[in-house]
C-alpha cells in the first residue's frame, strides 16, 4: 500500500510539473502562436532537406554509376558479384574508349564548334533581343512570337528544306553540308541550337533596363548601335555569361545538328558526341589495340553488357573537359557575373 501511494504521489507531481511547464510556456495566445509558427516552420525545414536530398540523389545517381561502370576491370563485366565498387579497378575502359572516340582529334573538333558557336550565339542573340526589346516597329510582336515558335518546333521538321537550301546555297552551287561554317552560319544568324530561348533572354533582361541610360545616350548623340555595345552590354554581363554557358555545352552535348549537317558529309569534322554514336562498329579494333583481346574468351563486340560499360566510359571523358571548366571557372564566371549583372550608373 505505501508503494502504490507513493507511486501515485509521484504521479501527481510528475502531472502537475508538465502542467506547470504547459502553462508557463503556453499561457498566452501569442506563446501558442510563437510555438506553432516555430513548429511549422520546423515541419517546413525538414520538407525542404527532403527533397533536396532526394533531388540530389536523382542527379548525381546516374553520374555514380557511370563512374563505378567505368573503372570496372574489363574481364569482370560478366561478374554478378560486381555491382558498384569494382572488384579490380581499371582504367582500361577509358583507353578503350580514347581510341574508340579517337579523343583527342574530337576533343579538337568539339571544342573549336563550340566555342566559335558560343561567340556567335552571343553576336546574333543578344543584337535581335536589344532590337525586340527596344526598336519598336510595326510588326515587331509578330516577329517575336515566331522567336518563340521556333522553341516549340522540333529539329526534324525543318531538317529536310535546310538540307535542300544548303546543297545549293542561294543557287550559287555552293554545297555547304559537311563544312562546319554550316553551323557557324546558323549560329550568325540567329538559327542556330536553342537560339529562341537566348534571344528571349535577352530581350527580357533588355527591357528592364532604365529607359533613362538610352535617353541621356542619345542626348549625347550616340547611335542606337552605340547605345547597344556601350550602354545595354555592359550591364548586360549576367545573361551573357548564362547564353554563353548554355550556348558553349548544348554545342558540345549536340549530336542530332552537328551530325546531319556536318558529320553524316564530312568523317573528318567528327565530334565527341557524333563519335559516341557509332562506339557497337569500332570496339573490335579498339580492344585490339588496347592489349586486352586475351582477356576475353568470347566475341566481346557481341557482348551488349560490354558495348555498354564503353558507353558509360566514353560518356565520362566526354563530360569531363565541362566539369574541369566548371569547377576552375566558376567562381568567376557564375559567383562575379551574378553580383556584377546590376544596373550601374
Amino acid at each position: 500500500m505505501i508503494k502504490d501511494s507513493t507511486i501515485k504521489r509521484s504521479k501527481v507531481t510528475l502531472s502537475n510539473k508538465y502542467k506547470n511547464i504547459y502553462e508557463k510556456r503556453f499561457s498566452s495566445p501569442l506563446k501558442r502562436r510563437l510555438a506553432v509558427l516555430k513548429a511549422s516552420s520546423s515541419i517546413v525545414s525538414l520538407g525542404k532537406y527532403v527533397i533536396l536530398f532526394g533531388l540530389s540523389f536523382i542527379i548525381l545517381y546516374p553520374i555514380i554509376q557511370q563512374l563505378a561502370v567505368a573503372l570496372r576491370a574489363p574481364e569482370d563485366i560478366n561478374n554478378p558479384l560486381v555491382l558498384w565498387i569494382p572488384e579490380k579497378f581499371s582504367f582500361k575502359n577509358f583507353e578503350i574508349s580514347m581510341i574508340i572516340l579517337d579523343y583527342w582529334n574530337a576533343f579538337k573538333n568539339t571544342f573549336k564548334m563550340s566555342f566559335i558557336v558560343m561567340f556567335l550565339q552571343l553576336f546574333s542573340t543578344s543584337l535581335a533581343g536589344y532590337m525586340l526589346a527596344r526598336l519598336r516597329f510595326k510588326g515587331s510582336g509578330i516577329i517575336f512570337a515566331l522567336v518563340m515558335f521556333t522553341i516549340i518546333v522540333p529539329q526534324t521538321t525543318i531538317e529536310l528544306p535546310l538540307k535542300l537550301s544548303l546543297t545549293n546555297f542561294l543557287n550559287t552551287g555552293v554545297n555547304l553540308l559537311g563544312k562546319s561554317t554550316t553551323l557557324y552560319l546558323f549560329a550568325g544568324l540567329g538559327m542556330g541550337l536553342k537560339s529562341g530561348i537566348f534571344i528571349y533572354l535577352f530581350r527580357q533582361f533588355f527591357r528592364g533596363v532604365p529607359e533613362e541610360l538610352e535617353e541621356a545616350a542619345y542626348v549625347d548623340g550616340a547611335s542606337p548601335i552605340q547605345v547597344f555595345y556601350k550602354i545595354m552590354l555592359p550591364n548586360a554581363k549576367g545573361v551573357m555569361i548564362t547564353v554563353a554557358i548554355l550556348a558553349f555545352v548544348w554545342q558540345w552535348n549536340d549530336s542530332y545538328f552537328t551530325s546531319v549537317f556536318v558529320t553524316d558529309a564530312n568523317v573528318t569534322l567528327q565530334t565527341l558526341t557524333t563519335k559516341m554514336m557509332g562506339i557497337s562498329g569500332n570496339i573490335q579494333s579498339a580492344i585490339s589495340q588496347a592489349g586486352v583481346w586475351q582477356l576475353f574468351d568470347q566475341d566481346v563486340t557481341k557482348n551488349p553488357l560490354f558495348t555498354s560499360m564503353i558507353l558509360n566510359t566514353s560518356g565520362v571523358i566526354a563530360m569531363l573537359p565541362l566539369l574541369l571548366m566548371y569547377v576552375l571557372l566558376q567562381k568567376k564566371l557564375f559567383t562575379e557575373g551574378i553580383e556584377r549583372s546590376g544596373i550601374v550608373g
